[in-house]
């Protein structure tokens, strides 16, 4: 009896139609393209999923409290550059991993504050960050891809545990982030604060809830994660690359409003996201495989984009 209610618990309407849907692509790319149900190719879209499902929590944490942070994947790109800049100036690993850290953390606080001290709408302050931050990662670079050659900087890209592929470094640390945030919000006051702020910020204030702390302590998160995913990607290609990770952020929403994740704030749970993560690299690895253009690759990700905000429209109207 307990094991049944625990599968309907974790197999709610949303998370079946995504399930469905993942199994769906899979089985159609499948048919089409003998390579893309191998192991090596499972490896390869857990591994690129890795960076996206970084940035697709602190995303889904946002979206959860009723923001959302259009400047990670600049803040990624940056984060790489950087940390391959102080790296060829002789600074130690030890230490340019949190100094790169830091950077993030201090620029989710810029967003922040202009978003609680201010009252500018979070668009629009993380669209001018994403200008900012992505501008500084072309002037610091100069342009120009940025060489590492520390090996135990490489390992965060390339390690394997126990010599296994899919325990790589990238993957083990995505599904690591995953579970932590996910027992963040569904089992502690943390999480129900960030549902409360995002469901309805009067009656969060009334309870005691601190709307300020709590966005900055999101955006916080959000800064160390992208910063995370940015080394972290940085230490795959053996470059700090200032034109990485564009359009990043809109794959981590995607992603986490296909797991039903609502856009207007206050529902949806980390594994949907995960499952929304899973199905978005899935269909992203089946065109390539295929063969697709890379220009029709981008129209078919917006059209997928549009088809999750039309998803969380009707969702948002059956929970209304």
């Amino acid at each position: 009896m307990q094991k049944n209610k625990g599968i309907r618990k974790v197999f709610k309407s949303d998370n079946l139609g995504i399930f469905v849907a993942l199994v769906g692509v899979i089985v159609l790319f499948s048919m089409i393209n003998k390579n893309y149900f191998t192991t090596g190719n499972l490896v390869n879209i857990l591994t690129a999923a890795s960076l996206t499902g970084l940035i697709a929590v602190g995303e889904s944490l946002l979206l959860i409290a009723g923001y959302m942070d259009l400047s990670a994947g600049s803040l990624a790109a940056f984060a790489g550059v950087s940390a391959a800049i102080m790296m060829r100036a002789g600074m130690p690993v030890s230490v340019t991993i949190p100094v790169v850290l830091i950077l993030g953390a201090l620029i989710g606080c810029v967003n922040a504050f202009f978003i609680t001290q201010l009252k500018i709408d979070a668009f629009i302050v993380t669209m001018a960050l994403q200008c900012i931050v992505r501008g500084f990662a072309y002037i610091i670079s100069n342009g120009e891809g940025i060489l590492i050659t520390d090996s135990f900087f490489l390992k965060l890209g390339t390690y394997k545990f126990f010599g296994i592929k899919v325990i790589s470094f990238p993957i083990i640390l995505m599904v690591l982030v995953f579970i932590v945030f996910y027992i963040m919000l569904s089992k502690m006051q943390a999480g129900r604060e960030i549902y409360f702020l995002g469901g309805n910020q009067a009656a969060a204030r009334l309870a005691g809830i601190s709307l300020k702390k709590t966005t900055y302590k999101l955006y916080i998160l959000m800064g160390v994660l992208a910063s995370a995913g940015g080394m972290v990607l940085a230490a795959r290609m053996n470059t700090g690359q200032p034109q990485a990770c564009v359009n990043l952020e809109f794959d981590a929403i995607t992603a986490a409003v296909l797991g039903g994740i609502a856009m207007s704030g206050g529902y949806g749970t980390l594994s949907g996201t995960f499952l929304g993560l899973l199905l978005l690299q899935c269909f992203n690895n089946g065109l390539i495989l295929i063969n697709v253009p890379s220009f029709w690759q981008s129209v078919a990700k917006g059209v997928l984009l549009l088809l999750a905000l039309s998803f969380d429209y009707f969702r948002s109207r059956k929970r209304g």
